[in-house]
């Protein structure tokens, strides 16, 4: 019974000890500790780094040993910090694929866990317009990386989509925020025209700024609505949603609104998390992140959904060739043609 006892409490402290790490690297973030250490490949010692980083001396040797210990730095043979291999990128560089520095930001925003926690007895709901814009800004930022999975490597795997998008086509992004998706898609495929529609005027703006400032608002149009009250007819050759289809009020009228708004042998391409199909799925890494991410899709009256659940939605409104691709633990694309 003993060393069962000292299992149980082994699973209990090593929660305690991944929440240690994700505060300690969210700091290392914010306060440009990584940034600044990434600035000396051979090493930066902890005086050195308390200095070019206006931080406190005593507190940057106390964050120190908490980054190694939970190893996204380590020791040259001089003793010096470094960046743990490939930490460079999978913290600091948004434009790779495989990113998750965002992730550390956005978790540590009240309108995840501490609001979910004030609302735990009433059960009150929020929604998008009542969260920080420096929250919409975490969010959106976080969907970069699910963008540089998308365009062009996972568009590849949907039968004919790059031939159209290279040839030309009318593409309708689903919540499209803050534009970062239009303003990847603008720039792969020059050829093409967008239409981004998104209920919130705070990220339609910073949509509308970002365009603006990357040259390519001229191939973009961008629609205030619900994605329940669109009514376009005929329209697109292709429709995409980033993971947001979950947020749907009314998925089944969403669904019919696309389709409605797709000609004829157009690509729908649902991208968002494999939420596992139940609980005995979910003792694992990327289900555990997952389950996080919900506590804020609670507040807003979402549930994250299992790939299975998208491909029965498309099946249900007659989409033809529906198929799905794994690109990573946490992003699955799931698509069917009109």
């Amino acid at each position: 019974m003993q060393e069962e006892i000292q299992q149980q409490a082994g699973k209990l402290l090593g929660n305690v000890a991944g929440y240690v790490g994700m505060r300690t690297i969210e700091m290392g973030l914010s306060k440009g500790l990584f940034k600044e250490i990434n600035r000396h490949p051979n090493g930066i010692n902890l005086s050195d780094l308390a200095k070019n980083t206006n931080l406190d001396p005593f507190y940057v040797n106390v964050w120190a040993n908490a980054a190694y210990a939970s190893e996204v730095l380590e020791l040259n043979g001089g003793g010096a910090l470094v960046l743990a291999p490939h930490m460079d990128k999978l913290l600091l560089d948004a434009e790779f694929p495989g990113h998750v520095g965002a992730v550390f930001n956005v978790m540590q925003h009240p309108e995840v866990f501490d609001t979910f926690a004030k609302n735990f007895s009433s059960g009150k709901r929020t929604w998008w317009d009542e969260v920080s814009t420096d929250f919409i800004k975490a969010v959106s930022n976080t969907g970069r990386p699910f963008y540089n999975r998308l365009i062009p490597t996972a568009f590849a795997k949907v039968p004919g989509l790059e031939e159209r998008l290279n040839k030309g086509a009318n593409v309708l992004e689903l919540c499209s925020g803050a534009g970062i998706g239009l303003e990847k898609l603008t720039k792969t495929y020059p050829n093409s025209t967008f239409t981004g529609q998104d209920g919130d005027d705070h990220s339609l703006s910073v949509a509308k700024k970002r365009l603006e400032e990357a040259g390519t608002s001229s191939k973009v149009s961008l629609l205030k609505s619900m994605m329940e009250d669109m009514e376009i007819e005929n329209e697109f050759d292709v429709a995409l949603i980033n993971i947001s289809m979950h947020e749907s009020r009314d998925i089944d009228k969403v669904t019919q609104n696309v389709y409605r708004a797709l000609k004829k042998d157009g690509i729908f391409i649902i991208s968002d998390f494999p939420y596992p199909e139940n609980m005995s799925e979910s003792r694992n890494v990327p289900a555990r992140i997952m389950s996080g991410i919900q506590y804020f899709e609670a507040l807003i009256g979402d549930q994250l959904l299992p790939t299975k659940s998208y491909v029965e939605l498309l099946k249900k409104h007659k989409f033809k060739n529906v198929a799905f691709t794994d690109i990573s633990p946490v992003h699955t694309i799931t698509w069917g043609t009109k």
